[in-house]
């Protein structure tokens, strides 16, 4: 049953066997156009974005971001691609699932689907928990708290938040993730939230990655540093 305007998002981070990289290029080609078709026939109808982690992470070298308003495509997709050859040699070094809802605590309206118009050049993804005496807090309480949090918070505007909710449906509680053109900028804001009364509520947000936008095929060259040639007919 889909849920009006919400939307599922799945984080799935992969790590690729140094042998990989030792194969033919030719054979390399193949999986990584296979990888691709799979990515693009979802992005067709639905919302999905590639990132490069190669240079920013060590246990993780991809990241596929996914969102529909329903799990069955979602699956489907990741059917699909462990099928192509590049699965064959990649393991899933972190998977996130959420769904977004509104925010309880900002008045400001938050999107349910993804933003359309947030290609900044990078994104940073954490799983996030709260401390469980956070939630026996007054809810009065907990509001006065975020908002001296979402304070700070719009002093960095060129920093956008997206945060999905993941209560029951995964390990974590939340998936919060930022679309940044600088990352230093992003460094000042989490380093200014440490000293807010809410995070002494936090429970972990590690571990945090730094993605760098790109198409799925740049993504998928940055592994092995050779351009997918075209299909020929």
């Amino acid at each position: 049953m889909e849920m009006t305007g919400r939307h599922f998002v799945k984080f799935t981070f992969l790590k690729l066997d140094s042998s990989w990289r030792r194969r033919d290029p030719a054979d390399r080609a193949r999986d990584k156009a296979e990888f691709a078709a799979a990515c693009n026939d979802f992005a067709e109808d639905h919302f999905l974005r590639a990132y490069s982690l190669v240079g920013t992470r060590g246990d993780a070298d991809l990241m596929v971001r996914c969102s529909a308003p329903s799990l069955d495509p979602i699956h489907e997709l990741h059917v699909v691609l462990n099928q192509s050859g590049l699965m064959r040699w990649a393991d899933v070094a972190h998977s996130y699932l959420a769904l977004t809802k509104p925010s309880p605590y900002s008045e400001e309206p938050t999107p349910l689907e993804p933003r359309p118009g947030a290609e900044a050049k990078y994104l940073i993804v954490y799983p996030m928990w709260k401390k469980r005496e956070w939630y026996q807090l007054p809810s009065e309480e907990r509001m006065r708290i975020m908002r001296g949090h979402i304070a700070v918070g719009r002093r960095y505007g060129s920093i956008e938040i997206n945060t999905a909710y993941s209560f029951g449906l995964d390990d974590q509680e939340f998936v919060v993730s930022f679309n940044a053109d600088q990352p230093g900028e992003f460094l000042d804001l989490v380093q200014e939230l440490r000293g807010t009364e809410s995070s002494a509520y936090t429970e972990s947000e590690t571990p945090i990655f730094t993605c760098i936008s790109a198409s799925v095929e740049r993504a998928l060259d940055a592994l092995d540093g050779e351009t997918v040639p075209a299909v020929q007919a």
